[in-house]
């Protein structure tokens, strides 16, 4: 058994063992509204949470550029190669910031490099 498949298992098995004892305590036992009452707050909660770091996330990220701007950016570079020898400072920081972005894509996949045939051969073994 592999590792993830070992973890797999230990996550059915606590899950099953997790509703027999939600069941045991809503079902068999004077604590069903204390029980009903606290999943129903973790429940809503959660929800609310999850809701509350979406506003987070779209108040404190920063509008996009407006269309007008990338379409004369791309003018600009357009009759930049029109005429190489009258290259103007924006189409030379324009061109930077596409090198930049080129090495960084670079640098990500080849960190992101996929295993040699050997190695996922290895590891796909029990």
């Amino acid at each position: 058994m592999s590792k993830d498949q070992a973890i797999g298992a230990l996550i059915l098995a606590v899950s099953v063992v997790g509703i027999v004892a939600y069941a045991w305590l809503v079902f068999f036992t004077d604590l069903w509204a204390v029980v009903l009452r606290l999943t129903g707050f973790v429940a809503v909660g959660g929800i609310l949470a999850i809701l509350a770091w979406i506003g987070y996330t779209l108040a404190t990220t920063p509008p996009p550029k407006p269309i007008e701007a990338i379409e004369s950016e791309v003018s600009e570079a357009s009759k930049a190669e029109e005429s190489p020898g009258k290259e103007s400072e924006a189409s030379k920081a324009s061109e930077a910031k596409a090198e930049a972005k080129a090495s960084e894509a670079k640098a990500e996949a080849s960190e992101a490099k996929p295993k040699p045939k050997e190695e996922a051969e290895e590891s796909s073994k029990p």
